[in-house]
């Protein structure tokens, strides 16, 4: 039901990410005169460049690996030869196609969204938008900045949600054909031969993974002493070996000081005098917020020496009619956590009820072969005492339905609070991880017991069933 008001509240949306698409569509429901200033087209870069294309490749790669696993299970390719005997067939992926589908997904998912807020009354400008002062939003709609370019929005709210963009290194500059970033690895026509990744967190561990079962040599540059530093130590243990046996190259606190093309090649310099030589080089090495510029301070809006916009549990600014979601601020750059910031930012707005973001509550997922999904506490708070907590750590291997699908790798754990048995987290290591996580999520964000997870029927045989396993070996003793 929509608001009635005297006036009809404006809004002003800079960036049509996931936090700006949810902060348009939820004002517009609420009654309010919405208009959305995007660049590049409706869902962002989230949509266009990153989180729709990088899933989508990595469900081809989960595709092409899953072909050679399946002999495991009995199931085995063969074709005839020239001499009429059987013959193992060879893999082969068309990166090309497969670019070119994913390219077409993310384009048909930002029509989709499109459609969707413009259904809601949602008024859409293509441009660059900065704030002039912290009730009007200036756009440039034209290559040539003349005055006929610009259109001036008067609102009452504004929220900013611009985004981020891969961090570029001056010693290591993208050319977009042989070091790249990981919005330019969809042009690529054939598997890399052998790509270089220079950063192992989680967007570097995620084309490294996605990668390597495509086919490609793959040579992991870790400043760190291990992969996914801050990930629980067992999963990203359990990730490194993978990648091992796979046959990847981990090379370990080393810092990539450069890299540099030399004719077809790229050259990786080491900061103890190595050089790495591939095909390719993706350079994931973080990203910086797309604040530069905005009109930001100008208008009072407070930032951090890193340039992300300080924001409270509401998605509020230091300016009152100035709120901001998603990857341009201090909170986790999840697009589900942009999407909660949107919203909660329109409704704080508008006066509606809401609930402030508790970030201990939030999921997330590592899309690397197998997925590591986690939330609440870690193990790590745990032991340094931040949180009181017991910890209990349930094998797949011993899973019914992990041993008929070949699944041996992985993990349950969960995490309880001493005395009372309130689930406070957990991580799961898993083929599809992220949708086993669910289950946990809840019973964080609803404090119950491990007794209460215990208590929900779980199907066997199934993977989800070590959740509830874990959970009575965890039990209460009243």
């Amino acid at each position: 039901m929509a608001y009635e008001f005297e006036r009809k509240q404006r809004i002003a949306v800079l960036g049509g990410g996931p936090g700006g698409y949810e902060a348009a569509l939820a004002g517009a429901q609420l009654g309010a005169d919405v208009t959305l200033v995007e660049r590049v087209g409706v869902g962002g870069s989230a949509v266009l460049t990153d989180v729709v294309p990088s899933k989508t490749l990595i469900a081809t790669a989960e595709a092409s690996g899953a072909v050679p696993g399946a002999s495991d299970l009995g199931v085995q390719f063969f074709l005839p030869n020239e001499s009429g005997r059987a013959a193992r067939p060879d893999v082969a992926v068309n990166l090309g196609a497969v670019n070119r589908r994913l390219r077409a997904l993310a384009r048909q998912q930002s029509d989709d969204m499109r459609r969707t807020i413009e259904q809601a009354g949602v008024r859409i400008v293509i441009g660059e938008g900065r704030l002039d002062g912290p009730s009007r939003v200036v756009v440039s709609t034209g290559r040539g900045r003349t005055a006929t370019d610009f259109d001036e929005i008067e609102a009452d709210t504004i929220v900013v949600a611009v985004g981020a963009s891969p961090r570029r290194l001056p010693s290591a500059q993208p050319d977009g054909e042989r070091i790249l970033t990981w919005t330019q690895l969809y042009e690529l026509e054939e598997v890399p031969e052998h790509l270089i990744v220079v950063g192992s967190g989680v967007t570097g561990a995620e084309f490294a993974s996605a990668y390597l079962a495509l086919g490609s040599e793959v040579t992991l540059v870790s400043s760190r002493d291990r992969v996914l530093p801050g990930e629980d130590a067992d999963a990203a243990a359990l990730l490194e070996d993978v990648f091992t046996r796979g046959g990847m190259h981990i090379l370990s606190r080393s810092r990539a000081v450069s890299v540099r093309r030399d004719g077809d090649e790229v050259v990786a310099e080491l900061s103890d005098g190595r050089e790495i030589r591939g095909s390719h080089c993706l350079m994931a090495v973080g990203s910086v917020p797309n604040t530069a510029g905005l009109g930001l301070e100008e208008a009072g809006v407070q930032l951090v020496p890193s340039g992300h916009i300080r924001v409270n549990r509401v998605a509020s600014t230091s300016r009152p009619s100035v709120y901001a979601a998603g990857d341009c601020t201090t909170s986790l750059p999840l697009a589900s956590v942009a999407s909660m910031q949107g919203r909660t930012a329109v409704f704080h707005a508008l006066g509606d009820a809401v609930n402030p973001l508790e970030l201990r509550n939030v999921s997330s997922n590592v899309f690397t072969q197998p997925e590591i999904a986690t939330v609440g506490w870690s193990q790590k708070q745990i032991e340094d005492g931040i949180a009181q907590g017991e910890v209990y750590k349930l094998p797949l291997s011993s899973n019914p339905r992990a041993k008929m699908q070949g699944v041996s790798d992985g993990f349950v754990k969960l995490f309880a609070r001493t005395g009372s048995g309130t689930v406070i987290g957990g991580v799961i290591a898993a083929p599809r991880a992220s949708e086993l996580i669910l289950p946990i999520t809840l019973a964080v964000e609803h404090r119950l017991t491990v007794d209460q997870l215990a208590r929900a029927f779980s199907v066997y045989p199934s993977l989800s069933g070590a959740i509830t396993d874990a959970a009575r070996a965890m039990h209460i003793v009243a």
